[in-house]
């Protein structure tokens, strides 16, 4: 048994008994940068003796007992049911079938290589992969700001980028396609761990000449005749603006959903409605932005990962980067 990363890689024709009833020797440690030799031994053993058409000079080339190798030929012969050699002596050479079959034991040794070499970047301390997941009001400042700051101590690593709604980010981190994400409202779930790092203030959006514009504070119920635009149900914001506006003795009449916070902000300056959202990056012309208070309009931010999945390096690296910013992760 050979360790590899914590894996245990076995040999599966090295404790097999000899004729005498003792067992083999494990076989010798075989070349570090060879992983298909690691990953799937027989397969790259039938290749080795194929190369060769010699036993005894593939096992020195491979560093493997040549008993070892003969019976690991014997056994894949007899799993497929088929001669891959025909032999005499030492030497052999390859039946039909069994050069059909080293085409296709080829090209999987090498998807096998490639796959082991690039988890094994992504894994880099200094130059691996960083799946992170955002929200959409996040983009054009915030996320950013935060690689900017992280990089600069971190230069070469790499970063997966996915911007979406809460909800979703959260069925891709269950799926394993992220890492981390920042979301609102902070996830509760037994399969993940999140962490609140921020509070966000939102604010009632209006059209620059409407009837609250020239006010700095608002109740929210004083908007509750008006028609709102909001995100799409699903969305984190979606679903804090609708308890907002329970908390505040009416349900919102919505005249618009969409999918992306800025494009709210427009309509509401083209006279669609109003909106509660968070502060935007750029000042927008056409809409005025109040302060709500009361209820008590925030959301908070999480950052949100899955109970029990090891972080490579630079996935462990970056979390704990998050977590030492908590109250500043947001723009001021």
């Amino acid at each position: 048994m050979r360790p590899m990363h914590g894996m245990a890689i076995i040999d599966p024709m090295a404790h097999q008994p000899r004729s005498d009833g003792t067992r083999e020797t494990p076989q010798a440690d075989l070349d570090p940068e060879s992983w298909p030799a690691l990953l799937a031994p027989r397969l790259a053993y039938f290749a080795g003796v194929a190369r060769h058409e010699h036993v005894t000079r593939a096992a020195q080339d491979m560093g493997v007992p040549q008993s070892t190798l003969s019976r690991a030929m014997v056994r894949l012969e007899q799993d497929l049911g088929i001669a891959l050699f025909a032999r005499k002596g030492r030497t052999v050479s390859l039946t039909p079938a069994g050069r059909a079959f080293l085409t296709s034991v080829e090209g999987a040794l090498a998807e096998v290589e490639r796959a082991a070499e690039s988890v094994r970047a992504d894994a880099d301390p200094e130059s691996g992969k960083v799946a992170f997941g955002f929200l959409h009001t996040m983009g054009s400042e915030t996320v950013p700001g935060l690689i900017r700051a992280f990089r600069a101590d971190h230069p070469r690593v790499r970063f997966q980028l996915v911007q979406n709604y809460g909800e979703a980010m959260i069925e891709r981190l269950r799926a394993g396609d992220l890492d981390l994400c920042l979301t609102s409202p902070v996830p509760d779930a037994p399969d993940l761990v999140a962490r609140r790092v921020d509070v966000q203030r939102l604010r009632l959006v209006v059209p620059d000449d409407h009837r609250l514009a020239g006010r700095k504070r608002v109740r929210l119920a004083e908007a509750a005749d008006e028609s709102f635009v909001t995100l799409e149900p699903g969305y984190g914001l979606r679903r804090i603006t609708d308890d907002l506006c329970a908390k505040a003795g009416f349900k919102p009449r919505v005249a618009f959903e969409g999918e992306e916070a800025e494009t709210l902000r427009g309509l509401v300056a083209a006279g669609l409605g109003v909106a509660l959202l968070p502060p935007p990056a750029v000042a927008r012309p056409g809409v005025v932005e109040l302060t709500v208070t009361a209820p008590r309009a925030v959301r908070e931010i999480g950052l949100a990962w899955l109970d029990g999945h090891p972080d490579t390096p630079p996935v462990a690296e970056f979390k704990r980067f998050l977590l030492s910013r908590r109250g500043q992760i947001l723009p001021d």
